[in-house]
């Protein structure tokens, strides 16, 4: 290698780490910023609950600043995966405070909802703005987008190893280049760190108890893992469905999230709690040491699944980590497992099944609850990614390999059954 080639490779490494550096400290910036909102709105609503009687007048806001500012970027996280396959504009920055807004109005006002889209996308639309500044063709503009992800996803949740590899993993099926692989995890630690830097603190579980991995545990995981895999599948479709539905029956869409809004407060007074409205923490956490009733799990399946259907703001992630974890909380009544390992496996199983991601969802598994749990986190991933069907809560997402074949073959025996 002459000496020309190699300064040329040393300008192209330090760009990349530049660009690195410029998409972690904004997204993490960014996510810091949303996490101390978020926080905001959250203590302000559950100290005021007569504020969830303006959740339709939220969502009219909502409608009408993406009808008529946002039809760009209303497909939030999908946007960004059709990006990464097939690249033809470069994603506006407007989707970053549009999505921020809508997703603090919807859980201001008591919608049901999460925040990995809020950060995976103004990731997303941060490191986009990058190809215009440093010139770089579709192939980079590919790397920005996994950047970007990754970024947000690492920042929010605070598991900078999972950020990366879910970046990566959920566009596998996509080709994806050697050089995103070691500039998704810089990204993610920088990213990471600079939420802390802004000292913004996330919420740590613990697994205090481990059995011995036996035949008989293996069982129990197994059996566990199918029923989260199953409840990933149910919450992808139902999210789908809300969306088909409110598309289908109300043609204005600004309309869609007021009327969902008014279904939502209506029903939330009639039921008379709202523990399954907003991101649901408590309830996470409290599910690694109580057991849940049977039915927590479907009841945030539901509200959540109606709430993005109807156009409200805000990600599904959260909503997952809360129905695998009631669901495995629950499932303590009778499966001989300890509590917060069952409530742990469903909190990462429930994910996978639903993102496709079964090795983020194991190390992200490790991350959170410790290396030490990691052959019964992996097994309930593995489990529930092949018991989710093939439809995931991400439209654009590309499905393929083993699973999908699988899946492909069952369709095809029972159209013939028809």
């Amino acid at each position: 290698m002459n000496l020309e080639n190699a300064k040329k490779i040393m300008l192209v490494t330090l760009k990349w780490i530049f660009i690195c550096a410029l998409t972690g400290i904004f997204s993490g910036s960014a996510s810091a910023f949303f996490l101390v909102a978020l926080e905001w709105v959250t203590h302000y609503r559950e100290h005021n609950n007569w504020i969830i009687w303006l959740l339709p007048i939220g969502g009219l806001i909502i409608g009408l600043c993406y009808h008529y500012l946002g039809k760009t970027v209303v497909k939030g996280n999908n946007l960004l995966l059709e990006e990464y396959e097939n690249p033809q504009k470069i994603i506006p920055l407007k989707m970053a405070p549009l999505v921020l807004i809508g997703t603090l109005i919807t859980h201001l006002f008591g919608g049901s909802a999460g925040r990995e889209g809020t950060a995976v996308q103004m990731g997303g639309a941060i490191s986009d703005q990058f190809t215009g500044i440093f010139k770089l063709d579709n192939s980079d503009r590919k790397t920005l987008i996994i950047l970007g992800i990754c970024a947000g996803f690492a920042s929010v949740f605070g598991t900078p190893l999972a950020g990366a590899l879910f970046a990566l993993e959920v566009l596998y099926f996509s080709k994806i280049s050697y050089k995103s692989i070691p500039l998704s995890f810089l990204t993610g630690y920088i990213a990471y760190f600079t939420v802390e830097f802004w000292q913004v603190k996330h919420t740590r579980y613990n697994i205090p108890i481990l059995p011995e991995m036996s035949f008989t545990n293996l069982f129990w995981v197994i059996l566990a893992s199918i029923l989260f895999g199953l409840a990933a599948m149910l919450f992808s479709r139902s999210t789908h469905f809300w969306g088909a539905l409110f598309s289908k029956t109300i043609a204005f869409p600004p309309l869609r999230p007021f009327i969902g809004g008014i279904i939502l407060a209506v029903t939330i007074y009639f039921i008379g709690t709202t523990k399954y409205i907003g991101l649901g923490v408590p309830m996470i956490v409290d599910a690694f040491s109580n057991p849940n009733t049977s039915y927590d799990f479907l009841l945030k399946i539901l509200f959540t699944g109606f709430t993005l259907g109807a156009g409200f703001k805000g990600g599904e992630v959260t909503p997952l980590f809360f129905v695998g974890a009631t669901l495995g909380s629950a499932l303590s009544i009778i499966v001989p497992l300890p509590i917060a390992l069952l409530a742990g496996m469903g909190f990462v199983a429930v994910f996978s099944g639903a993102t496709h991601t079964p090795i983020a969802c194991t190390v992200m598994g490790m991350e959170l609850f410790g290396i030490e749990s990691g052959i019964f986190i992996g097994i309930a991933c593995l489990a529930a990614y092949f018991s989710s069907g093939s439809v995931g809560i991400y439209h654009a997402q590309i499905v393929k390999g083993s699973k999908y074949r699988l899946y492909q073959k069952f369709k095809r025996k029972d159209i013939g059954l028809l």
